[in-house]
């Protein structure tokens, strides 16, 4: 099966694929593949803006959300009649005629990608564009837009290693994939307060709750130290700086990247 395969380190968040879905499917009327996209209300075709971190580090990532078209649908065992199909090139559909009055098939979304149209008392979601698709298209709108090429189809065969599905379908096995999603990180600066300056090229280390050592940075010229790409656990930072005492502290990454902002070191009396 086609699956598409987002790659985040060439997405600029030009929110083009949500923009051209919008374009595709708003004001047109694809049935029986998919009844009209209401204008407001409805991104099949969703950019999600993901901020992480806080001042004075603050990150913004992209990540497109859709209909993964998975392999154990939950709205396909929510339907009845055979209001949600599978076609032959592994496409879901919702039937706009035969999903009337059927809410529990937008319910059933673990990823929120079918919206319920109050209007037409209808479940809609992206349709991978099949209609485009029948008529010799290579790939649905969001990826033909895609300036980037981030954004890309793909046979499943070929996604490659390290690509994963959002967590919140991963049981269901989506054909909707992405990489180079960061991982957690850890930031902080080296300052003298005293005498109002940065510690320049200071060793940085960072323990695991074992004190082996994971890492070490120096500080750059303005006396900040980054961690990248690390696993969601407990840390601890360490730094020993002459004429100051020792710099210990936990920097948790469990739950959110860490920003330990200004550390301001202690002269030795």
């Amino acid at each position: 099966m086609k699956t598409i395969l987002f790659d985040a380190t060439l997405c600029n968040g030009c929110y083009g694929c949500q923009m051209a879905c919008k374009d595709e499917h708003c004001g047109n009327d694809w049935s029986p593949i998919a009844a009209e996209q209401p204008m407001t209300g409805q991104f099949w075709c969703r950019v999600d803006q993901v901020t992480r971190g806080k001042i004075p580090e603050v990150k913004v990532q992209y990540e497109p959300v859709m209909c993964g078209h998975c392999d154990n649908a939950a709205c396909m065992e929510a339907s009845k009649d055979g209001a949600v199909y599978r076609r032959e090139d592994g496409l879901i559909i919702i039937d706009p005629v035969k999903a009337k009055g059927q809410r529990a098939i937008a319910e059933a979304c673990p990823a929120g990608a079918v919206y319920w149209n109050e209007s037409l008392d209808i479940p809609q979601k992206c349709t991978g564009c099949a209609h485009l698709l029948d008529d010799g298209w290579s790939g649905p709108r969001c990826v033909d837009v895609c300036a980037t090429g981030a954004l890309t189809y793909v046979d499943e065969e070929n996604v490659p290693a390290g690509a994963v599905p959002l967590p919140s379908v991963a049981e269901n096995h989506p054909h909707v994939f992405y990489r180079g999603i960061p991982k957690r990180w850890v930031y902080g600066v080296l300052v003298d307060r005293v005498a109002n300056e940065v510690i320049i090229g200071t060793p940085v280390r960072l323990l695991d709750t074992d004190g082996n050592e994971v890492a070490t940075v120096k500080t750059d010229a303005f006396g900040e130290f980054r961690f990248k790409e690390l696993d969601e656990r407990p840390y601890t930072v360490a730094a020993t700086v002459e004429g100051y005492e020792d710099i210990v502290l936990d920097a948790d990454t469990t739950a959110e990247d860490v920003v330990l902002g200004d550390i301001f070191l202690k002269a030795i009396a």
